[in-house]
């Protein structure tokens, strides 16, 4: 019954008809067996009447298990889930193994009783050989009364005798109660052995020189699909095994089960199973072990199997996200620099377009720069989001309004050919976060699943509260168990491969034709949720589309309206202190804010600009660089010398703000920023705001 319950299993995991025709084979066996079993105990009322209520009961167990392979083979799930919800072949197969068991319990029983029998006999035996004996020497006595000294003798002979007779039994007495302790101790310690064996978590497999599997236990079965009966050389063609570079495909030679034979010894050798069925790719490592005879020869092998599935993920997840950290490390690196020569191109080029008015040639070309800049402009600032150095601004967003538009926004966008849905949990559900940013994460995933749905398709915008627990922070090391917001964008679309899934955040990285796409929109949307406190996860499978999740910080309270901004005056006539180390910028700085009507100090350092304050130089507003020379950061210097100047009003600029002014990817709190690059009206709006008030040396 074990082997068709097993049998049944089998063919329910891999839909082999090998399975299928073991299990008819032991079918048949069944009911020959009980019989059999009858026979064998037909002087046994009880016994036979036992058998005669446990072989219905074993026969439908097995017609239960029947079923189910004939459910499984017309994949009918609704009878399946039916067959299961009666729980019936469990319970049959408890009453027919406890059944079998009293069975066996009455035989020891009759055995021991029978073998009590032998004993007594034995001692009648001897009783009668005694009484012999005696009547052999009373014969003797009457034929010999004249022999006293023999009769003496045999007196004295028989009297060791009996006593050497009572030393046997008492002997033999004390030689039994020795074996029970040692069968009941041996019982005890064999019982302790077979609970360790099966509970343990790693799979043991005992196979002997043909690997046949001689011997596993119930991890063996539950990871490997192996149980005691099977063949190893039989169930390979049913996966594709690799080394643990899960690339190299593992010759026959250099499988555990055929080099372990050969004699060797190993400890984790590394192994990957992709199984044709479709289930779990495994990464098990195993440790090997021969088995030899009392001549030294090889007579079997033990083979554990720990499965490190898990380990070798988390793995890979913290390499990939320590890839992606030193690539945003060298990003952000490189984007001060940059920031600063376009904020000089674009400024200058703007002039020229305003300037060639009665050029308009000229005018084109000026354009045309312009247009370039802006556009890298655009680049570094996706490089700075995903690098997380992106100065955010996040308020208590109400995510359901703030997809509601965001979806209006993205029909005109898409196109009609995609139909985009929205599935939005109830109730207020309020994300803390950039909502600017917010919509150009999700333009960008919008945009990505329609290029994968070239002929159309469904786009669909979910929202859920979820709450992610400590299992899942554990098989993902850059979570914070607890709640978030969960924002998931789904296509229909062509879907990627694990190798895309696993590349799709890094800046540059596209599959697109070249001109397609920058592969700066995946790596913006991870920076921005990264910096926002949150987390993101691909789901995709070829053919059938990709999800990505982003889970936000939840917000606490209502959702905050954002201030508008009242229009600014474009100059005036304040003195204006400019810090900047780059000369080509200062120069670029003082000259629009001159243009602008104001007057201007400059000094190319910190040092050189507390020199000047040192001096009594008078100023209105302080315009400096984050990152500047001379020992102390913009933001130091802003402090140094409010501690002087009491009230100063601080105007802050960088293409790269570092943690000087922005604290867990926020601008702190009364703080101006000019992010650069900037053009001429921004610079005259920030500096209007920041003289009325606006910014302070917080």
């Amino acid at each position: 019954m074990r082997r068709a319950e097993s049998a049944a299993r089998g063919y329910e995991i891999y839909r082999s008809p090998a399975f299928s025709d073991e299990f008819q084979a032991v079918h048949a066996q069944i009911a020959p067996a009980l019989a059999d079993l009858k026979r064998g105990v037909g002087d046994n009322p009880d016994q036979v009447t036992l058998l005669e209520g446990t072989e219905p009961l074993a026969l439908r167990r097995v017609e239960i298990a029947a079923e189910a392979m004939r459910l499984r083979a017309m994949n009918d799930q609704a009878g399946i889930a039916a067959l299961n919800g009666k729980a019936e072949g469990r319970g049959l197969m408890d009453t027919v193994m406890g059944n079998l068991d009293r069975l066996s319990a009455e035989q020891e029983r009759l055995l021991a009783a029978r073998s009590q029998d032998s004993r007594r006999t034995g001692i009648v035996l001897l009783g009668i050989d005694v009484a012999g004996a005696l009547v052999i020497l009373l014969l003797v006595v009457m034929v010999m009364r004249e022999s006293r000294r023999t009769e003496g003798a045999l007196k004295s002979t028989l009297l060791e005798t009996t006593a050497a007779k009572e030393q046997l039994e008492a002997a033999v007495a004390e030689r039994t109660e020795h074996l029970v302790t040692a069968h009941d101790e041996l019982r005890l310690s064999v019982n302790v052995l077979q609970s360790t064996f099966r509970s343990m978590a790693e799979a043991v497999l005992v196979i002997d020189v043909d690997s046949n599997v001689l011997l596993s236990n119930p991890a063996a079965e539950r990871m490997l699909l192996h149980r005691t009966g099977m063949n190893l050389s039989s169930l390979r063609v049913l996966s594709d095994v690799f080394h643990g570079d899960g690339v190299t495909p593992m010759k026959a030679e250099e499988l555990p089960s055929v080099r372990v034979l050969h004699g060797e010894e190993f400890e984790d050798l590394e192994m990957i199973v992709r199984p044709h069925s479709g289930n779990q790719v495994r990464h098990l490592m195993i440790s090997g072990r021969p088995m030899r005879d009392g001549q030294g020869e090889i007579s079997g092998a033990v083979l554990v199997y720990h499965d490190a599935t898990t380990s070798r993920e988390t793995e890979r997840q913290l390499q990939q996200s320590q890839k992606l950290d030193a690539i945003g490390k060298l990003t952000g690196g490189v984007a001060h620099d940059f920031n600063n020569m376009l904020t000089v191109i674009s400024g200058n080029t703007e002039t020229l377009v305003a300037s060639l008015k009665e050029q308009p040639q000229l005018q084109r070309v000026a354009r045309l720069i312009d247009d370039a800049a802006e556009r890298c402009a655009e680049l570094i600032q996706h490089l700075l989001a995903f690098a997380r150095r992106q100065p955010l601004q996040p308020r208590n967003v109400e995510i359901n309004a703030a997809i509601t538009d965001i979806a209006k926004l993205l029909r005109p966008t898409l196109g009609e050919q995609i139909q985009i849905e929205t599935v939005l949990e109830q109730g207020p559900m309020t994300a803390h976060i950039d909502p600017s940013r917010l919509t150009n994460a999700v333009l960008n995933m919008a945009i990505n699943a329609r290029d994968a749905m070239p002929n159309g398709g469904k786009l669909l915008l979910e929202t859920h509260r979820v709450v992610l627990d400590g299992a899942y922070a554990q098989a993902n090391a850059d979570v914070v168990p607890g709640p978030y917001v969960m924002l998931a964008v789904s296509d229909t679309g062509t879907g990627m491969p694990l190798d895309i899934q696993e590349k799709a955040f890094e800046p540059f990285f596209t599959t697109k034709e070249v001109g397609k796409g920058s592969g700066l929109g995946l790596s913006m949307v991870y920076g921005f949720v990264k910096q926002s406190g949150g987390h993101i996860k691909i789901y995709s499978e070829e053919g059938h589309g990709t999800t990505i999740k982003l889970y936000l910080p939840p917000g606490e309270g209502m959702a905050e309206v954002a201030a508008t901004v009242a229009p600014q005056a474009e100059g005036g006539a304040e003195i204006i202190f400019v810090v900047e180390d780059d000369p080509l910028v200062r120069n670029f700085v003082t000259a629009q804010l001159q243009s602008l009507g104001y007057q201007t100090v400059a000094a190319p350092d910190s040092r050189a600009a507390l020199q000047a304050i040192e001096a009594g130089q008078a100023f209105d507003l302080l315009f400096t660089d984050v990152v500047i020379p001379g020992g102390m950061s913009g933001r130091e210097l802003a402090e140094e010398v409010a501690r002087r100047r009491p009230g100063l009003k601080v105007l802050y600029t960088s293409g790269y703000t570092d943690n000087a002014i922005v604290h867990h990817g926020k601008l702190d709190d009364g703080v101006l920023l000019l992010t650069k690059p900037y053009r001429r009206n921004q610079l005259a709006e920030m500096i209007r705001k920041a003289l009325g008030g606006g910014g302070m040396a917080v």
